[in-house]
């Protein structure tokens, strides 16, 4: 089955069932959604009776840590089975209801356990350090001590943090917002395409149309869209600020000096290494105007605007892969990492982990989630172009370490830093990459391949390093005391990207309103681990490919320790250090050797 027909999007109930994902596995119905529900009130009950013991005795600290694993893992469970319900078809009210019930119920179990990072606080280091001696099961959580007395200057007082977990509901709300209006209520109206037929704009078309070989459809699509988030500009700059204030907050009240240096402490990250990244970014960017006056002289333009950045400069040999020739494509790029990891990717494209094609309401873009007690889940707005190929291979990569983490790693250490998220993923897309290079022999595929390739360093490191430059800029300026009002975000978002594309880009003045859609500008300072996450991908498939077994045995004990150890630690298991500017420098040589090889191309 190719991509549904259409000139509107089908219905939930119009996707052949082989392409949804079984959230079934999680529960069959409601009603035992509810009944762990009830469990989780219950678990929430009972924690609360060790409030005021865990220095009393290594016993009691164990046992409060054990109930915290469970109540916790189960309100997972929980949470995301009801937000992914409600990711299926937004505009389906009873889903609604069940994701913000989930979400008050993750408050409250949150808050129910504030008081255990205090009291661990409390207790002196030297009978902290007895304890774990003599209860054998308290050995398990030394990092989890470890973490927690780094952060010690950090952390609040007991009525405090339980305040701050009680807030986090409330802090959620420009996120929610921003979602509801940008994937429920936001309307698209309709282009005509390359046949002159009307369809209608959608996110998950956007990106097709912007590839599109007719210069036309590619200007129409980009004005369409920016015309209509225009419209609601004034809302989604509130939404933004909201969440700039709310990551202010929580900055101040942790007793840090800002809120990127609040947001990277959790991954134990200086901010040197945030300003690094920039700064090297900043000095090759003479590389990404090279790239771009290829990109016009391949494209016959006397002048490239904003809508020409994603057409391909040559042209598609199967402009539409079909869902199940990507999953061949996938496993045949992946054969290097060995069988145990190909096993475990047949698994996921044959039993229910992946929700393919886009349907109305259904939440835009991609992601791999899932819970503890579940196998992980995959979220695509399949297509057909070859991005979505490598969109598929980079979520398998996200819903892979999961599984491995999972299933090697104790709840405790089983959510991996979003410091390491996107190795895996791109490690994924790097072998793909290779492999179709490997295979063509065809001087205008290899050519196409070679561009997609620039296209994914320009999407992964220059891209998200400007959305970082951002991030950075307008977290300082209402630091400093500045409004973040439309025309500033406009006006700061315009001058980036002014900046970072140069004199070879008629910069058009709707993309100053691009930073209204997107939204992992609510998850503070995130974005720049994209950057980070590529080079150390580019690295490790490097060495996967030339040292073969025992680069993969590394890499795939980097993939199963989860949170057990600091990010930058858990990075040199697989042979990589981010601690220097080094691996995103030869990220970017590598990038300027397959520019020299499609020049020699095009």
């Amino acid at each position: 089955m190719s991509k549904p027909k259409g000139k509107s999007l089908p219905k939930r109930e119009d996707i052949d069932i082989r392409y949804k994902w079984k959230l079934e596995d999680i529960y069959s119905c409601i009603d035992e959604w509810e009944k762990d529900f009830g469990a989780v009130k219950e678990y929430v009950s009972q924690i609360a009776e060790f409030k005021g013991t865990l220095g009393k005795s290594s016993k009691k600290l164990l046992e409060c840590l054990t109930l915290y694993g469970v109540l916790m893992s189960l309100c997972d469970k929980v949470f995301v089975y009801a937000k992914m319900k409600k990711d299926e078809d937004n505009a389906i009210s009873i889903y609604q209801g069940l994701s913000d019930r989930a979400s008050a119920l993750m408050t409250e179990a949150i808050a129910s356990t504030s008081y255990i990072v205090p009291e661990i606080i409390s207790i002196p280091e030297d009978t902290l350090t007895a304890y774990i001696a003599k209860e054998d099961g308290l050995r398990l959580y030394r990092q989890f001590f470890k973490e927690i007395l780094r952060q010690k200057e950090h952390i609040l007082s007991e009525k405090e943090e339980e305040l701050l977990a009680l807030s986090s509901e409330m802090s959620g709300s420009p996120r929610e917002i921003f979602t509801m209006l940008n994937n429920a209520d936001m309307k698209f109206p309709f282009i005509l395409n390359e046949n002159g037929e009307e369809i209608e704009l959608t996110k998950g078309r956007y990106v097709m149309f912007l590839e599109s070989k007719d210069r036309r459809v590619r200007k129409d699509a980009f004005h369409a869209l920016y015309s209509t988030y225009n419209k609601f500009k004034n809302t989604l700059a509130a939404c933004l600020s909201g969440s700039i204030k709310a990551s202010k907050f929580y900055a101040q009240t942790g007793r840090y000096n800002s809120s990127l240096e609040a947001s990277l402490d959790s991954d134990n990250i200086t901010v040197d290494v945030y300003d690094n990244l920039i700064e090297t970014i900043d000095k090759n960017l003479p590389l990404l105007h090279r790239y771009l006056r290829l990109r016009k002289k391949a494209l016959k333009l006397d002048d490239l605007h904003m809508y020409d950045l994603y057409v391909p400069i040559v042209e598609e040999s199967n402009k539409n892969i079909p869902y199940e020739e990507a999953k061949k494509l996938v496993e045949e790029g992946l054969k290097p990492m060995g069988d145990e990891y190909l096993e475990i990717l047949r698994e996921g494209f044959n039993n229910g982990w992946i929700d393919v094609y886009e349907n109305q309401g259904k939440t835009s873009g991609a992601y791999s989630w899932g819970s503890y007690k579940t196998h992980p889940y995959v979220l695509l707005n399949y297509q057909g172009t070859t991005n979505d190929v490598f969109t598929l291979a980079h979520e398998m990569g996200h819903a892979i370490h999961s599984y491995y983490t999972n299933k090697s790693q104790p709840y405790i250490y089983s959510e991996y830093k979003i410091f390491v998220a996107e190795v895996a993923s791109t490690v994924n897309e790097s072998l793909l990459m290779r492999h179709l290079l490997e295979q063509t022999s065809d001087p205008k595929e290899k050519a196409y391949l070679l561009n997609h390739y620039l296209e994914q360093f320009r999407g992964t490191i220059f891209r998200q390093v400007m959305f970082a430059e951002f991030e950075k800029t307008i977290h300082s300026k209402y630091k400093d005391g500045e409004a973040l009002t439309t025309q500033t975000l406009n006006d700061i978002y315009y001058e980036l990207n002014r900046k970072y594309f140069g004199s070879e880009v008629n910069v058009d003045k709707e993309i100053a309103i691009e930073w209204a859609r997107i939204p992992h500008f609510y998850s503070s300072f995130y974005v720049y681990k994209y950057a980070t996450g590529f080079s150390s991908a580019t690295a490790i498939s490097n060495m996967i490919l030339t040292e073969g077994k025992p680069a993969v045995d590394r890499y795939i004990k980097f993939l199963k320790s989860g949170s057990s150890d600091y990010p930058l630690e858990l990075l040199k298991i697989a042979g990589v250090d981010l601690s220097t500017p080094k691996p995103v420098q030869d990220a970017l040589n590598v990038f300027e050797n397959v520019l020299c090889e499609l020049e020699s191309l095009v």
